[in-house]
């Protein structure tokens, strides 16, 4: 230890020295002109790192390079290693480098402390782990949010546009992905002229990230791509120019490329070039692992490449994260440490003291040894799949995880105060058969922890309840009111009941054979009012390959009948909230010829609008197809704030909720028309529930995750769902702790059916109520005790660790850490006890600069558990989405 003080003694010397011999050389040198240093510089101006992953896009990427007109130094991955490997070259470019090593990232945090500057561009360090990934976000202050559908137009930012980023060549269309701000010092140079103009290339001091594939002709165009690369060179050596340090090392070696201008026609002559080359895919980037096949086959020998290597290691470590997240929330929740005082009076700073002392992971010894072997068997999968042994490489994955999984926490209380949502659906209603046998489902959701039913109540135009609105009553219930019987049982159980309907799915044919009527029957409303039908191109009502006709959302007949049939629910009914579903057109793939929605009210106002009739244009028709997209999405925005406005005339404490598809917002505009962004934004709905139906965690993961971390959404809270059908019950439970350790503010599960006795005990244990604790807020109802309820969930989970000296933090900085820890908690519990406009505003402005601070804080423990501090600024992130919900909907502006 003592040998390696001094060796790092001596080298800080010998550094020294060299930043004082620099310093002195840069004095000399520093009332010259930049250019005119780099004209005489024959040393490279920047480096550029090659990797595997733009190994297909080098052909391009050097084009480019090339036409700069600078010196530059193609370094590999493998040499960055120290911060003293790039000598004098200020700035290191990485063009779509997507996976890093911790040594790398930190290596490349060293070197931008001492005056680097980073370029990168795409999904950087996307395929690297959880760790790696954080490190970035800090050093480069954003990351890669979401793809793009289709190319976009690339502009000025919407604030003053920084002076080096203003050149007319710079602006056009790129296809690339939406990059998330992810520090205070951020700045985005360039956003995408899309909803809410979205960062396209964003800015801190020292780092330049663009939202795009550089150097392919897929994403971009040979003119914009050098007119950007160009741009941050030379800001970041204008930068680098002001700053006297000279950055230490002197490492020469390395292939080093003259630039030259290219000959005229070089942009067409690089197309044909990379014609030759396979054409790199760019893939949406919220669907991160896109080729990775989830459904593992435990005997299939199908090879399996490096991308799916690293998902399968990554998605073990993430498990093995949730684990040890699940462990702390159950360590620290009051109800579990009420009971140990309760059981063992003597023994709760033991009990403390055994749990602290199984770090790393919060867990038991026999977890730290599963823990352990897992970790090996992710080691290893790379050397089975190297020696192609693909099946058993499987086999091992398959095993450790469910291994793992029965590590959870599932006998002790570990949820915080959220939205945990059941889908009732029609099948178990009618099972039931009387106001008793619903009871017993009430009862088992109720110990279950459930706060909230969507009870379904409109399924294929049949009311379940005696309707005046409505033809027809469903047929299956005799002798009883359920939704009355739902709503009572539900109130009395401390429960919410929101009415879930079919909006504009007329009928079913599975219904149809149910209820023993012709397969065919469009259902009672549609029989009664066959103008209101919908068609696809071909005439049919149902398209082939589903199940049920479809209303015409622009019948203004149709709209005012659903809005009278809703208005019926929530007037004579004490529900809590009204669900929307179907609240979209069919599936549809224009680019097959299969679309819909040429119902007659629809063909006569397009045609009115246009002067064309949308059944005799087709998608190859840009503009008018644009324009008849536009038109039917339109129809579902318009009717969504028309059931909003509905239900805020009937009472304001009405929750309206949406249940939607989570495809990619414009693949789903152009196969649904469903734009629910839009009725977020405009606050027209409070809870946006996607069904993110998955087997596996991961495939759950980047079905969820986007959305959660989406900021088109405004004030409006989202639930994923988690289809339990087929679904093993820990892997349901995995899913539920992903959600915990993200942003969101509940989840919701579908449904009430596959709801077995196995989960019920789970549930009750992790969830279920205990007395004598009172009971939880609901954050769509009470948003601002949620707010506290969260955070004091936080507070003691650091100071748990605190307490066991399981957090480092310097000694110099817990002092502020607990301080500024107490402000906040003043701050929201004085909003939570008497809300007003005033106390909104403080609790806001102190959270933020808690925020802002608490990556300073957590710096350390970062490097050490990136995944456990991620999960705390996602919690603090759930806070901050609680008070902008609760504002809206306390109107405290």
């Amino acid at each position: 230890m003592k040998n390696q003080e001094c060796a790092t003694k001596k080298t800080k010397k010998h550094r020294f020295f060299i930043i004082s011999f620099n310093l002195l050389i840069i004095n000399c040198f520093s009332t010259l002109n930049i250019a005119q240093v780099r004209a005489a510089n024959d040393e490279p101006v920047f480096s550029v790192v090659q990797s595997k992953e733009n190994t297909q896009q080098w052909t391009g990427i050097t084009k480019r390079l090339q036409s700069l007109g600078l010196k530059y130094c193609v370094i590999s991955l493998a040499e960055i290693k120290t911060a003293a490997d790039w000598g004098d070259r200020k700035v290191l470019f990485l063009p779509n480098v997507e996976t890093l090593t911790p040594t790398q990232v930190i290596s490349l945090e060293e070197w931008s402390s001492k005056g680097g500057n980073i370029i990168a561009s795409g999904p950087v360090g996307s395929l690297s782990a959880p760790g790696v990934r954080q490190l970035l976000r800090s050093l480069l202050g954003s990351y890669w949010g979401f793809g793009l559908a289709g190319t976009q137009q690339i502009k000025p930012a919407n604030t003053k546009s920084p002076a080096w980023a203003n050149q007319a060549q710079m602006f056009g269309k790129i296809r690339g992905g939406v990059l998330v701000a992810d520090s205070a010092i951020s700045q985005a140079a360039a956003v995408w002229n899309a909803q809410d103009n979205p960062a396209a290339v964003v800015t801190t001091e020292r780092s330049t990230l663009m939202g795009w594939r550089w150097g392919t002709d897929i994403a971009s165009t040979f003119e914009l791509d050098n007119a950007w690369l160009k741009a941050a060179i030379n800001r970041h050596l204008t930068t680098s120019s002001q700053n006297r340090n000279k950055i230490p090392g002197a490492t020469a070696n390395c292939s080093t490329t003259i630039a030259s201008a290219p000959d005229k026609g070089t942009g067409s002559r690089e197309n044909t070039v990379n014609s030759q080359l396979p054409t790199p895919q760019v893939e949406p980037i919220d669907q991160l692992e896109q080729t990775v096949h989830w459904n593992v086959q435990p005997n299939s020998n199908t090879p399996i490449d490096e991308r799916e290597a690293i998902a399968l290691q990554q998605e073990l470590e993430n498990l093995i994260s949730r684990i040890e997240s699940a462990d702390l929330a159950a360590s620290v929740h009051p109800a579990n440490v009420a009971e140990a005082i309760i059981s063992k009076p003597q023994s709760l700073k033991e009990e403390e003291t055994r749990v602290a002392s199984t770090r790393p992971g919060f867990t038991t010894p026999n977890k730290q040894q599963a823990i352990a072997q897992a970790r090996l068997v992710a080691k290893n999968i790379p050397q089975l799949i190297a020696k192609k042994n693909y099946a058993l490489a499987r086999q091992q994955w398959l095993a450790t995880r469910a291994s793992l999984w029965k590590h959870f926490p599932i006998n002790r209380r570990l949820a915080p105060a959220e939205i945990r949502a059941v889908w009732l659906d029609r099948g178990t209603i009618v099972r039931a058969g009387s106001e008793k046998g619903l009871a017993e489902v009430f009862d088992r959701l109720a110990q279950s922890g459930i706060n909230t039913v969507f009870f379904e109540t409109i399924n294929a135009s049949y009311p379940i309840y005696p309707s005046k609105v409505a033809p027809q009553q469903n047929s299956l219930i005799r002798g009883w009111n359920p939704l009355a019987s739902g709503v009572k049982l539900a109130h009395e159980r401390g429960m919410e009941l929101h009415a879930w309907v079919w909006t504009f799915a007329a009928g079913n044919q599975r219904h149809n054979q149910i209820i023993n009527v012709n397969p065919n029957y469009p259902g009672p409303v549609l029989a009664a009012h066959p103008d209101w039908a919908n068609y696809d191109n071909k005439g049919n009502t149902i398209p082939p390959g589903q199940t049920k006709p479809f209303f015409d959302q622009a019948n203004p007949q149709l709209r005012q009948y659903l809005l009278k049939l809703f208005a019926e629910i929530v007037t004579d009914y004490q529900v809590d909230g009204l669900q929307l579903d179907y609240i979209r057109y069919p599936f549809q793939d224009p680019s097959a010829g299969r679309t819909y929605g040429y119902g007659k009210a629809a063909r006569a106002q397009f045609q009115q609008l246009t002067g064309v009739d949308p059944l005799t244009i087709s998608p190859t028709q840009t503009d008018l197809w644009q324009k008849w997209t536009d038109f039917r999405t339109q129809q579902v925005d318009s009717f969504v704030a028309d059931v909003s406005q509905m239900l805020r005339q009937k009472g304001e404490h009405l929750i309206l909720s949406v249940a939607v598809f989570p495809l990619p917002e414009q693949e789903r505009i152009q196969k649904l028309q469903q734009h629910w962004e839009v009725w977020a934004r405009r606050g027209d709905i409070d809870l946006i529930v996607p069904m993110t139906y998955a087997q596996d965690t991961a495939r759950f993961q980047r079905l969820a995750q986007p959305w959660i971390a989406s900021t088109q959404l405004g004030s409006t809270l989202l639930v994923p769902g988690i289809r339990l059908l087929s679904l093993p019950n820990l892997a349901a439970f995995d899913q539920l702790q992903l959600i915990r350790d993200l942003p969101a503010s509940g989840y919701a599960l579908f449904a009430a059916e596959n709801f077995n006795s196995d989960l019920l005990k789970i549930f009750s244990s992790t969830q279920g109520k205990v007395q004598p604790v009172a009971s939880e807020p609901i954050p769509h109802r009470q948003p601002f005790q949620t707010a506290i309820a969260r955070y004091a969930a936080l507070k003691r989970e650091w100071q748990f660790l605190i307490q066991n000296e399981q957090l480092p933090i310097p000694g110099t900085t817990i002092s502020e850490f607990n301080n500024q820890i107490e402000v906040v908690d003043k701050a929201l519990g004085q909003l939570a006890a008497a809300p007003s406009a005033t106390k909104l505003l403080t609790a806001k402005a102190t959270l933020t600069r808690f925020q802002s601070k608490f990556r300073i804080w957590m710096r350390e423990v970062t490097l050490n558990n990136p995944y456990q501090v991620k999960v705390w600024e996602n919690r603090l992130a759930t806070i901050e989405r609680l008070l902008r919900y609760g504002e809206r909907r306390s109107r405290l502006r």
